[in-house]
């Protein structure tokens, strides 16, 4: 049915599977001046942060449950980022031990009036799965 509740016509389109290369950002936001370095890009320590957040998530979802960030293991700072740069945080379970779950993380951005995406940092995070009393617990498989 349409929207004004007549038949539809059948026109054959095809549709089709969605690339295996699109996918979601854990986290999408924007920088705001407040959140420049005084080189006038974006603080190294912020886009960290965001980092944090999406890849604790990831490894919640994961965890199904609370978890803490033990460890950056692998951090590189590509390009910079800057204030108006929609920002882009995409993530992936490298690795799940019997506590631990690791991230691999990704940071792009679009710089205003362009849709491109530039790759601008990316970095491995630890989390470990906790209960509710701070102690780790086990990963469910």
């Amino acid at each position: 049915m349409d929207m004004v509740g007549k038949p539809r016509k059948s026109n054959n389109i095809r549709r089709e599977k969605m690339a295996d290369n699109l996918r979601d950002p854990i986290v999408r936001t924007m920088p705001q001046p407040a959140d420049m370095n005084g080189n006038g890009d974006i603080f190294g320590g912020w886009v960290l942060s965001q980092m944090d957040v999406a890849g604790g998530a990831l490894a919640a979802r994961v965890a199904k449950g609370r978890v803490a960030t033990v460890a950056i293991t692998a951090m590189a700072f590509v390009q910079p980022i800057k204030v108006g740069d929609m920002v882009s945080i995409y993530g992936k379970v490298a690795k799940t031990g019997r506590t631990s779950i690791t991230i691999d993380l990704e940071t792009v951005v679009q710089r205003r009036h362009d849709a491109a995406e530039i790759k601008v940092t990316h970095g491995t995070f630890v989390f470990v799965a906790i209960d509710d009393d701070g102690k780790p617990r086990d990963v469910p498989k």
